[in-house]
């Protein structure tokens, strides 16, 4: 069976996993991720509300209640983010208070799982799935902390990591197109939205039937070619803010060099336009950074190399650089 085209996996999150006919998709996925068999109960909302004016909300792409009473919140990044580790921190602190009800006993704290698909690159790490817990180790014997009996039979846990949320890190972009297992085959989807005939991960049959572009209602097939068409739009007004920016940037430092120059002499105008210059050149070279910001933006989303420098502007010996 050959590969199919299929649509992007975030909006499928945004438009067809929502519905309780293709949760299927989303449990294969994130099975596979946790190594568990994943039943969702029910789709919750995917902005937190503020309990004050200065609290910061909480925006999600996806958060999910499985049959064990657990909540496993989805985010899918292209955009690169400085402190997106305290972005997802504060998601899941978020989802865990806003999960206990006053009065009750600390013990039926929510479990937490944070699951992030990023098209960026985070920090320094070369792997493509980066996966985090609490455990407490003692500073003397080296020893790991565990629950008692009690804690265990009050708490149905195991461990004291199983407790606490836990964090899965896939860097999508890290990922070299060799599908060693099931997971792997997910991810080859996340990155090429492909399926492989001989693919087998859970969930993964489904997802190729359900997303095919082709078999879109006209309605959802609209939806996604403006959400595509948007990515080359973006890329457009970058381009235009470029050579605007430029040009007014210019002809700003001219003008307030000739008035100045009028009322304080050509020295002074000189200075004037000088600066202006300057300020030309820095407002260009934003721009710049901000249009190859773009077009690595639409690498990450497989996009072609004519089609980035249609959109961009960029030479696609540019675009190749941005690659490496």
């Amino acid at each position: 069976m050959s590969e199919r085209r299929l649509v992007s996996f975030d909006w499928a999150i945004k438009r067809l996993l929502r519905s309780k006919a293709n949760f299927e998709i989303l449990e294969g996925f994130l099975s596979e991720l946790l190594s568990e068999d994943v039943k969702i109960v029910e789709i919750l909302e995917s902005e937190t509300n503020k309990d004050t004016k200065r609290q910061k909300q909480s925006r999600l792409d996806l958060k999910v209640r499985n049959s064990k009473d657990e909540l496993v919140i989805v985010e899918i990044q292209y955009e690169s983010e400085y402190d997106f580790l305290q972005r997802i921190l504060f998601a899941t602190s978020k989802a865990i208070t806003e999960n206990l009800e006053n009065g009750h006993p600390y013990s039926e704290v929510v479990k937490v799982y944070s699951v992030n698909i990023l098209y960026f690159d985070l920090g320094y790490g070369d792997d493509y799935i980066y996966y985090g817990n609490t455990t407490f180790k003692g500073l003397h014997k080296h020893d790991e902390l565990k629950l008692n009996e009690q804690q265990k039979e009050l708490f149905k846990k195991e461990f004291p990591q199983q407790i606490f949320p836990e964090y899965y890190l896939i860097k999508v972009n890290n990922f070299d197109d060799i599908a060693r297992n099931t997971l792997d085959e997910w991810i080859y989807f996340l990155k090429n939205q492909n399926v492989k005939g001989e693919f087998s991960a859970k969930g993964l049959k489904k997802a190729e039937k359900e997303l095919d572009i082709l078999k879109l209602s006209n309605e959802e097939r609209r939806a996604y070619e403006y959400y595509s068409d948007d990515l080359h739009y973006q890329a457009s007004m970058v381009q235009s803010s470029y050579g605007v920016g430029k040009l007014e940037g210019r002809k700003e430092g001219r003008k307030e060099g000739r008035k100045e120059g009028e009322e304080l002499g050509i020295k002074k105008g000189k200075e004037i336009a000088r600066k202006a210059e300057e300020k030309a050149k820095k407002i260009e070279e934003n721009a710049r950074k901000t249009l190859l910001k773009t077009a690595k933006h639409l690498l990450s989303m497989k996009l072609s190399l004519k089609n980035i420098a249609q959109a961009t502007g960029l030479s696609p010996e540019e675009i190749k650089k941005l690659a490496t």
